[in-house]
């Protein structure tokens, strides 16, 4: 698959066992993530055209990982399980959290990631970007410092994913206030700041800040 993606593409995709990984984040094991992925196959579906994003899945919440995710993992804070399904293809926008999140690949996908400390002036250049793999049944932690936004497609399917996030993240926020501190100007909704770039025209009605430069670029499968 990697190689197949490789000739594709005319961006370098590392799968996430590659050490270049390290600064965005790890593989997560020692946790039974099988009823989160069973629920995945059997009652969620990937929509026609687009992504689905659900925050919070009370049944996913309910599985047995999740405790031992709330009292390790996160240290005791409370947590959100929820998913994004979809048929992404390109870069659109990146986003980061105060707070890691857990991913796990429903199928195998693709995620475009950066840095928070390459923002310059609330902009981010898509060159600065890179793309890794994340193979069928892998469970990643990204850190907070990791741009991230929806995982793109492998197969014409399309691609099923497990989002945990600490509780109340990309839930919509009572009002936006801007401050004197720059970043207040990326917060979309809570825990989420988001640059989007200028052509992903859904982000930007919502409010996202235009600040990704460079080509909305399309990886192809």
């Amino acid at each position: 698959m990697i190689e197949r993606l490789n000739q594709r593409n005319d961006v370098r995709i590392l799968p996430v066992t590659d050490a270049a990984f390290a600064p965005y984040g790890r593989i997560v094991s020692g946790y039974d993530f099988s009823g989160l992925v069973s629920y995945m196959e059997q009652h969620t579906e990937i929509p026609e055209t687009g992504n689905v994003y659900v925050a919070s899945v009370p049944e996913m919440e309910a599985d047995p990982v999740a405790a031992g995710l709330k009292t390790v993992f996160y240290g005791g804070m409370d947590i959100e399980i929820g998913y994004c399904n979809g048929r992404n293809t390109t870069y659109n926008g990146f986003e980061y959290h105060k707070g890691s999140e857990i991913n796990i690949a429903v199928t195998d996908f693709m995620l475009v990631l950066g840095h928070t400390w390459q923002i310059k002036d609330l902009t981010f250049k898509v060159e600065d970007a890179q793309v890794f793999f994340v193979e069928k049944g892998t469970a990643i932690e990204m850190y907070q410092t990791t741009l991230h936004l929806s995982p793109c497609r492998v197969t014409d399917e399309g691609f099923k994913g497990v989002v945990i996030l600490p509780r109340g993240t990309n839930t919509p926020l009572p009002e936006k206030h801007l401050t004197g501190d720059p970043e207040s100007r990326l917060l979309l909704q809570r825990n989420k700041w988001v640059l989007a770039h200028p052509e992903r025209e859904p982000l930007i009605k919502q409010g996202a800040h235009p600040g990704v430069l460079g080509e909305n670029k399309e990886l192809y499968y």
